[in-house]
């Protein structure tokens, strides 16, 4: 089993409550609150562990909110590895309304990072890194830092050798779509992130296909995964492209899909298991996690009931 390092650069204590009416001008009394961690690799560490894997995360972050955080992820059983942050991490709400059912989430920025910041930021990365091991970067980037910083991430691992698989959104994401990427060997995003980059709607399975594809050939990354929500997840590679079927589960939350998926895709990857079936597997998690209420992830109890429902077939272009 190879190493598996996942990477949050924006943490966050998740506070939830539910108020029985949200309206201005008065204090609204709530229930009492539920706290998690937050953060794109803490929830691929969370789904790592849930389907029996192991993994380590690095999370950046400061202040009382950041022993907060250390303290849960303590408590779930996620081995972390601490950097310090510029500052407090961040608090993001979640309230729902009893009333109407609706879900207002407050999202905070975090703490502002400095270029000093980050070269320490990069420091602490190598020495936690090796040529024999994964890393997932997944989440938002922190106040202050570039757009590019995701690709001065992958340039400074590039030595030290490990795969990397990234999942970021936003103007990160369209950098990394815009040259070549030496060291990126897993690129996933949503339809939406797609078709945003591509700038038209990639309305089949083969249109993602076929822009993954291109992005493969233009040396972005290796590898590029385009989850198209209940029409599966496409995969293109240099040995051609894959699909991997959705299957046709009750929806409750679409919320830890895309964790769910990179965190079973990297495992499978971790085990020694080929591209085929690390998608086969991802793309079960993500169906499993949709099944699941509000923010919780896959289950392994789902996980393994519908794995053998999900069906593999090659797109010719």
């Amino acid at each position: 089993m190879q190493d598996i390092l996942t990477v949050t650069l924006n943490p966050a204590v998740d506070l939830s409550t539910a108020a029985p009416e949200i309206s201005p001008g008065h204090k609204l009394r709530c229930a009492a609150p539920n706290y998690s961690a937050g953060g794109g690799g803490i929830n691929v560490s969370r789904a790592i562990r849930i389907l029996g894997g192991h993994s380590r995360a690095f999370v950046a972050h400061g202040g009382n909110a950041g022993q907060r955080l250390q303290a849960l992820l303590s408590d779930e059983g996620i081995a972390e590895i601490a950097h310090p942050a510029p500052g407090e991490t961040r608090t993001n709400v979640s309230v729902i309304c009893d009333e109407t059912g609706e879900q207002f989430r407050f999202v905070m920025p975090g703490p502002t990072w400095t270029e000093a910041d980050c070269i320490k930021l990069l420091t602490g990365l190598n020495a936690m890194t090796g040529p024999a091991g994964l890393l997932v970067l997944s989440g938002s980037l922190a106040p202050g830092m570039s757009a590019d910083f995701a690709r001065t991430i992958i340039a400074a691992l590039k030595d030290t050798g490990p795969s990397i698989l990234c999942d970021i959104s936003g103007r990160p994401l369209r950098d990394l779509c815009a040259a070549p990427n030496p060291g990126l060997d897993v690129l996933r995003m949503d339809l939406d992130e797609s078709e945003e980059i591509f700038g038209a709607p990639l309305s089949s399975r083969t249109d993602s296909a076929r822009f993954a594809r291109d992005l493969v050939a233009k040396g972005v990354s290796k590898t590029v995964i385009v989850a198209r929500g209940p029409d599966g997840s496409v995969l293109a590679s240099e040995a051609g492209c894959l699909h991997a079927t959705a299957l046709d589960v009750p929806i409750n939350s679409k919320v830890g899909a895309g964790d769910s998926f990179v965190g079973a895709f990297t495992l499978a990857r971790a085990s020694g298991l080929d591209l085929a079936t690390a998608l086969q597997h991802g793309t079960t998690a993500a169906t499993s996690a949709v099944t699941t209420p509000a923010t919780e992830l896959c289950r392994k109890a789902d996980f393994e009931r519908y794995l053998r429902d999900c069906v593999l077939s090659d797109i010719t272009l």
